[in-house]
């Protein structure tokens, strides 16, 4: 039966929101948007705010990315869209439903100067899924049905809506579309069979799973095709911990060796780009394995490309009816290399330097982290090592910026975090660089009661840059931060805690202290500024 809502453009909004499973708002106050506080501080509706736009955004795509579901940021006119920008696009890169609702200049001055008027569909539009600007507030259900179901639709990806002002303002009534969740996209049976057979038959294969497979819920259907084929498994992005670390198919240490030797490299729910060589294997074929046609790589030729819904390729995989080649010889040889590095990585992640080397920072972490921890990496250079060190137990644990690699999502990731998982530990690896983005946000995290650890490693440099520019030019410019920066203290005075660890072994007694302290807690790491990470080793 039809539910008939009426109310002010927010109450009809808000109305809409719920239906679709949103239960929280990300925003920074702005009058445009009032009708929408009012909507959700009369029914109870939870409200977070934040100090910089772009956390608003980024805190709703955390939520997006672990809940699977739609997030929602709030943002004021003109600046207020403008500052969520760069969240829109990470969320358009990496495939998250997030749903950015914009105040807007009144229609009817529309050209005559109001306050912080500007069009913003134009900017917004190349990097979301569906932006419309809504002008009657009769017309507000429908439109943010419309923005949820394209949002929720494979390729997934962010929406955007604006309201004038009288739109959001008025009073309007209409009927509440019913939520209809998209139908799963039908791969090709003829393509699946093609790459199922070419995966069995191979003698070397190495499958790659990424993020669109815990977003796509695949994450059982990925196990059963690698046990049932006996294909390794590497992993990326949300898709990490997707076969937990001591499956016997699992890998994460070995890629360089098993993408040199593989015969046919099976990419899953990740694109072909530049953490993946740009799909260039050497002489393996190619099987890109994709949740919807739009995401097929255009700058390859793959031998297979099955593209729908990952669960139903997946299981098809697994009930490949064919003959399946022998590969134990193959997986015994990478489990070989995965054993060698992961002695080497033991030894790195223990060293007793001074000043501390960011690999032994790992060390520590992985004897304080559960094994259902939300890590967040917000950096380049340090969160790098993170790649490397961290094996997360459990897909849909670990939060990156992704492919876009903006820097600044960390205290919006941990807002929204918190926000999905009270219980559970959320740790944020922060670069000294990355600091600067948002550390203003842990007030926010403050002031709303919402514990998380941050450990920053602070070398005091762009490590990125600053190394490779001094091997291309001899010098450096434009790469240097204060060394020993007290970052701990700016978050003392934002009402969390902290301290700076200099010595290797305060490392373990400083992380313990952070996570029973129940407030935000920094622990700034003194790190060592010589050593950087290879840039061409593309483990995020």
């Amino acid at each position: 039966m039809t539910e008939r809502v009426e109310g002010h453009g927010g109450e009809l909004a808000l109305a809409a929101l719920r239906a679709h499973g949103v239960r929280e708002m990300f925003t920074l106050s702005g009058g445009h948007v009032f009708p929408l506080y009012d909507a959700a501080h009369r029914t109870g509706f939870p409200i977070y705010d934040v100090r910089h736009e772009q956390s608003a955004v980024f805190a709703a795509e955390a939520v997006a990315k672990l809940q699977r579901r739609p997030g929602l940021a709030v943002l004021t006119a003109g600046p207020g869209v403008t500052n969520g920008v760069s969240g829109l696009t990470s969320a358009f890169f990496n495939a998250s439903p997030v749903l950015v609702l914009g105040g807007r200049a009144p229609q009817f001055r529309w050209g005559s100067g109001s306050l912080q008027e500007m069009d913003h569909l134009p900017l917004v539009a190349p990097v979301t899924k569906h932006a419309e600007t809504v002008f009657s507030a009769d017309d507000v259900p429908r439109a943010v049905t419309a923005a949820l179901t394209a949002a929720l639709t494979p390729h997934r990806g962010p929406a955007f809506l604006d309201f004038p002002l009288e739109a959001v303002f008025s009073v309007g009534d209409a009927d509440l579309p019913a939520v209809t969740p998209p139908a799963p996209i039908e791969a090709d049976p003829d393509e699946v069979a093609k790459a199922a057979a070419l995966i069995a038959g191979a003698s070397r294969p190495v499958i790659i799973a990424g993020s669109d497979v815990y977003a796509g819920d695949a994450v059982e259907a990925l196990r059963a095709a690698a046990e049932s084929l006996q294909v390794p498994v590497f992993t990326n992005g949300m898709g990490r911990g997707a076969l937990p670390p001591e499956h016997p198919l699992a890998f994460a240490k070995a890629r360089r060796v098993a993408l040199k030797g593989a015969d046919v490299v099976v990419v899953v729910g990740t694109p072909l780009d530049f953490r993946l060589a740009f799909g260039d294997f050497g002489d393996a074929r190619v099987v890109h394995v994709v949740d919807a046609p739009s995401q097929r790589a255009g700058h390859v030729e793959p031998a297979a490309s099955p593209a729908g819904d990952l669960r139903l390729i997946l299981t098809a995989f697994a009930g490949h009816p064919g003959d399946r080649a022998d590969h134990a010889d193959w997986i015994a040889q990478l489990r070989t290399a995965e054993d060698a590095a992961k002695a080497r990585d033991a030894e790195e992640m223990a060293a007793e330097t001074d000043p501390i080397r960011p690999a032994r920072v790992y060390g520590e972490l992985r004897k304080v982290l559960a094994p259902d921890a939300i890590t967040i990496g917000d950096g380049g250079d340090f969160v790098s090592y993170a790649g490397k060190y961290l094996e997360p137990a459990q897909p849909g644990s670990w939060l990156d910026p992704g492919p876009y690699g903006c820097l600044g999502t960390g205290m919006g990731y941990a807002m929204g975090a918190r926000v999905s998982h009270p219980d559970r530990q959320i740790c944020v690896l922060m670069g000294d660089g990355a600091a600067g983005f948002s550390l203003m946000d842990v007030e926010s995290l403050a002031r709303q009661r919402l514990p998380v650890v941050i450990v920053v490693g602070n070398n005091g440099i762009w490590g990125l840059e600053k190394h490779p520019m001094r091997a291309m030019y001899g010098y450096d410019v434009a790469a240097d931060l204060q060394p020993g920066l007290r970052y701990d203290k700016v978050v003392e005075a934002l009402g969390g805690a902290g301290e700076t660890v200099e010595k290797a072994a305060d490392l373990g007694p400083a992380l313990a202290r952070a996570f029973d302290a129940g407030v935000p807690y920094l622990v700034n790491v003194l790190t060592d500024p010589s050593d950087a990470y290879p840039r061409s080793s593309n483990l995020a």
